[in-house]
């Protein structure tokens, strides 16, 4: 557990800004990561392994992409326990992303809305940052997923390219590669979620990771990552094509931009995506579906809504192989990453 309680920071870290607060936490950690400060937010982390898409998860709780869109503190997000991170999402060229502000706290409701819109250095500058990560050097047990999107310039039409320039660029650094296609800041992404235009980016990153397989000597897993304001046929056409174009696992769910568990709040009609405690039931919604669309064997991460440990829980109950948090570690601390370790272990042991 990190020796110094959350619960003493927090107050401070919420008085300033959210976005403020996202930068100078990520200046920290980044600073800290490898010195003797990282005993700050450090825990051990939990043996729990799963295996899944060819992969070996130490643990089941993953670090969500999004926090950590330019893959600088990669050694400081391992070092809180997470048994998998994801980094990103990144574009192949540098972007500003959306005008500020553009980060919103709802205490009330545990939750946050973003419209960020993809803002990141670019695909160079994260790969430079993911090479200079020394934890898997080290020879500790992590896993690294690299999350790639589009520039918001590039025409919906011409995606495609951006998708295969990312991956080019992030595979021979990737344990798996997440394709977000579901981000609601982004403007007209989610349409990738439907059925020709997402047949016809599957198709194209299917047909090149086959190529980079044989060049590179290792096939690195596609996940996609959707969005939990689908209904039950968009979830079902979504199942059919991962599976008709070979992708290894799914990532369920990205932010929700409903608004019906907040609506009466500060801050709940700003643009966005919804995160936090108001995601977990259509999260948890859209893993069962999948689950029964894909059958038992399919990998899916399940993400939203993660503030409890038995939030965890009931996204494995749900059908999900393993979890990922992030708003969750931004209201409860680095403990959450130990406390929910220990209770997916524990639900394992219980059978």
């Amino acid at each position: 557990m990190p020796p110094i309680p959350y619960a003493l920071t927090r107050p401070l870290l919420f008085g300033m800004d959210a976005e403020a607060t996202h930068e100078i936490t990520l200046d920290l950690l980044a600073r800290g990561q490898n010195t003797p400060l990282q005993w700050a937010w450090a825990n051990k982390p939990v043996s729990d392994p799963v295996q899944l898409a060819g992969l070996t998860f130490p643990n089941r709780v993953g670090m969500a992409a999004g926090l950590d869109k330019n893959a600088r503190c990669i050694d400081a997000l391992a070092a809180m326990g997470f048994g998998f991170v994801e980094v990103g999402t990144v574009t192949p060229r540098p972007q500003p992303g959306n005008p500020k502000p553009r980060m919103f706290r709802l205490p009330q409701a545990q939750a946050l809305i973003n419209r960020m819109g993809f803002n990141n250095d670019g695909l160079d500058a994260f790969v430079a940052n993911v090479r200079r990560s020394r934890v898997r050097s080290q020879g500790k047990p992590l896993l690294l997923g690299l999350n790639i999107g589009k520039n918001a310039t590039t025409a919906i039409e011409d995606a495609t390219s951006d998708y295969l320039a990312c991956l080019d660029g992030v595979y021979a650094h990737a344990d798996y590669v997440a394709v977000n296609i579901s981000s609601p800041n982004t403007k007209n992404l989610r349409a990738l979620q439907s059925d020709a235009a997402l047949d016809a980016l599957l198709s194209a990153l299917a047909q090149r990771r086959e190529q980079l397989a044989v060049q590179q000597g290792r096939r690195v897993p596609l996940f996609v990552k959707i969005a939990p304001d689908l209904d039950e046929a968009q979830v079902q056409m979504i199942a059919a094509a991962l599976l008709r174009h070979g992708m290894d696992g799914v990532v369920a769910t990205n932010t929700t931009v409903a608004r019906d568990a907040v609506q009466a709040l500060p801050h709940a009609q700003e643009a966005g995506g919804l995160s936090g405690a108001p995601v977990l039931q259509a999260s948890n919604a859209v893993i069962r579906q999948l689950r029964a669309a894909l059958g038992a064997a399919f990998p899916i991460i399940g993400v939203g809504g993660i503030l409890r440990a038995e939030d965890a829980v009931s996204k494995i109950e749900a059908g999900a192989d393993v979890v990922q948090i992030y708003t969750g570690l931004i209201y409860q601390g680095p403990a959450l990453v130990d406390q929910t370790a220990r209770a997916l272990q524990a639900l394992r042991a219980r059978g």
